[in-house]
């Protein structure tokens, strides 16, 4: 048992590590999953930023191109409805070029590429607005003449240069923003790989923790099952000594009394018995000679008779021979009689012939006798009942009183009494019972089996 205990603590040692492990692959699938989630839109937003940049300066572009499409319409047809998409064009240029200088403002290479497009896109909008000029003005020479010089086309060409540039550049960190991304998820991949593989190191250090705690908690279940078998069997063997003992003091306080109740019937008996003949000659003799001497012997013989009749009531208290010679029924009728006699109490008896070996028959005459006794002594009924039938295949013997009463749990004066009706029950193989409270009376009661059925519980027995 102790090398069991000492090898079940050094498996656990080896398993504290299970609980830490699983606290901290829990701790770190938390901290990558959270730090992945972060980088990851840290990533998307800058992406969301590039895009928009992107945008804005192909929307710059566009829009250049756009007002100078309305401008060559308005100096060729001399329309003025080509001038609102001029002017509108000119207003998303100047609201595009705020947007683009907000998000080139922290980077200072792009944000002096921006200013150089911003440079050209306003000189060329410039241009524009005098060609305009001189067209509403009917000097179409002077703006045909600033047409074929090319400054438009020149600076037409630096702006899609600056453009190109610039979006080559956005483009560039998109595709780096993408690449970051793409190495995030190849992290959190592994690092869930990792932190997976972990969590099923620590599921399997905590399943061999438990396996060893439920093998340990079975081993001393099966010590403890054994050890409570071992002192099952004690008890029984203590119980079965017990009862033998007391089934030899029983039958040995039987025979005690049967010797006594012989020998005071044999000696006793003969001497009371001799003394009263005597008596009876010398009041023959004497009673013309002393008359008043008769007197006192009479008064004799009236104590000798006396003295012969407590002889036999100590011998039939001793030993019922009313039961060894009349049967059960008339031993317990009479018995019941005389207690009434001498109690003065009322009592009803329900007596039925019942089949019982010898020894059931004196442990219920004993049951009854003991139980009128305690009456007499402590109960202070009016009425008591005395029954003996057969019911269920089993004999039921009860005396009920409508006395005191008592608590079954104190201690009491017949205890010892109650004691002796239980163990001589249960030694033949019978259930005492025992229903009392205080005020309400008490009854005493056995259930024993039949001769027949005693008889087969005592080969089992004696096998």
């Amino acid at each position: 048992m102790l090398d069991t205990s000492r090898a079940f603590a050094v498996r656990l040692r080896r398993s504290r590590l299970a609980l830490p492990l699983a606290a901290v692959v829990a701790v770190a699938m938390l901290l990558i999953s959270e730090g992945s989630y972060w980088r990851a839109k840290d990533a998307m937003d800058d992406l969301g930023n590039l895009g928009n940049a992107r945008t804005a300066i192909q929307t710059l572009h566009r829009n250049v191109v756009d007002a100078e499409a309305a401008q060559r319409g308005f100096l060729i047809s001399k329309k003025a409805e080509y001038l609102g998409p001029y002017r509108d064009a000119g207003d998303e240029i100047r609201e595009t070029i705020r947007l683009l200088h907000e998000h080139f403002k922290n980077q200072p290479e792009k944000a002096a590429a921006m200013r150089r497009l911003d440079e050209l896109v306003q000189t060329r909008l410039s241009e524009m607005e005098t060609a305009i000029g001189l067209a509403e003005r009917g000097r179409d020479d002077q703006w045909r003449e600033l047409f074929v010089s090319g400054i438009g086309k020149e600076k037409m060409d630096q702006i899609r240069t600056v453009s190109a540039q610039l979006l080559n550049d956005e483009t560039n960190k998109i595709a780096l923003g993408r690449q970051d991304i793409y190495d995030t998820l190849l992290l959190n991949r592994f690092g869930i790989g990792a932190m997976t593989a972990l969590s099923l190191l620590a599921i399997y250090l905590l399943v061999r923790q438990t396996a060893a705690l439920d093998a340990q908690r079975e081993e001393q279940a099966r010590a403890i099952q054994a050890e409570r078998d071992q002192l099952e069997r004690v008890v029984r063997r203590r119980t079965a000594q017990l009862t033998e003992l007391a089934r030899h003091l029983q039958t040995a306080r039987e025979d005690e009394r049967n010797r006594l109740a012989r020998e005071l019937h044999d000696e006793l008996g003969a001497l009371l018995t001799a003394a009263k003949l005597d008596a009876a000659r010398l009041r023959s003799r004497i009673a013309a000679l002393a008359p008043e001497a008769v007197e006192r012997l009479n008064h004799l013989s009236e104590t000798l008779n006396s003295g012969i009749a407590l002889k036999r009531r100590i011998i039939e208290d001793l030993r019922p021979s009313a039961l060894s010679n009349l049967g059960l029924i008339a031993a317990l009728d009479i018995l019941t009689r005389e207690f009434g006699e001498r109690s003065g109490i009322a009592i009803d008896k329900r007596l039925e012939p019942v089949p019982l070996t010898a020894a059931a028959e004196l442990t219920v005459y004993r049951l009854v006798q003991e139980a009128l006794t305690n009456i007499t002594k402590y109960a202070k009924a009016k009425h008591v009942t005395v029954e003996l039938a057969m019911r269920d295949g089993f004999v039921h013997a009860s005396v009920q009183d409508d006395g005191a009463g008592f608590d079954p749990e104190s201690a009491h004066a017949s205890s010892h009494g109650l004691f002796g009706m239980r163990y001589r029950v249960e030694a033949e193989g019978g259930r005492f019972a025992l229903d009392t409270a205080p005020g309400r009376g008490t009854r005493v009661g056995a259930t024993l089996p039949c001769a027949q059925e005693a008889a087969v519980e005592t080969s089992a027995d004696a096998a």
